[in-house]
C-alpha cells in the first residue's frame, strides 16, 4: 500500500445557530482570539454569518470555525433513539478539573448531568454542543 499524500488537518467547523455568539463563547472559554467574523448574508436572518477562532501564536491547537444553521437542532446527551445526536465534539486538556468546569461556566457552559467518567467533565456550550474537560 503507497502513502497518502499529505494532509493536513488544520481546522473543525461547527454548525450554530448563532455563530458569532458561539465563537465569542470559545473566545472567552479558551482565551483566544476571535480572529475572523462575516456579517449576515443579504437577506439572511441576524443570526446569520460565519466566525473563526485560532489559538494564539505559540498555542497548539486547531483553528475552530463556526457557521449558520439555519435548522439546527440541539444535539440531546446522552444520545436517545430518534432525537438530534451529538456528530462529534472537542476535547480540552486540563491541568485542574475543577477549576476548569467553575472557568467554563462562568464562560457560559453548562455541566451535563451524566458524567460516564471520574477524570472527564462533559460540557455544553451555549449551542448545545458537548465538549469534554479531562485531567492530562
Amino acid at each position: 500500500m503507497t502513502q497518502p499524500p499529505r494532509m493536513d488537518v488544520t481546522s473543525v467547523t461547527i454548525g450554530a445557530p448563532d455563530p458569532r455568539t458561539l465563537a465569542a463563547f470559545y473566545a472567552r472559554l479558551l482565551g483566544w482570539p476571535v480572529a475572523a467574523e462575516e456579517p449576515p448574508r443579504p437577506g439572511s436572518p441576524p443570526e446569520d454569518g460565519w466566525a473563526q477562532v485560532r489559538p494564539p501564536a505559540g498555542v497548539a491547537g486547531p483553528t475552530l470555525n463556526f457557521e449558520y444553521e439555519a435548522h439546527y437542532t440541539r444535539p440531546v446527551w446522552p444520545s436517545e433513539a430518534g432525537r438530534q445526536h451529538i456528530t462529534e465534539h472537542l476535547d480540552i486538556a486540563v491541568e485542574d478539573l475543577d477549576a476548569a468546569v467553575a472557568w467554563a461556566a462562568r464562560a457560559g457552559a453548562t455541566e451535563a448531568s451524566y458524567q460516564p467518567q471520574e477524570r472527564v467533565r462533559v460540557m455544553f456550550d451555549p449551542a448545545g454542543h458537548t465538549f469534554c474537560l479531562f485531567l492530562r
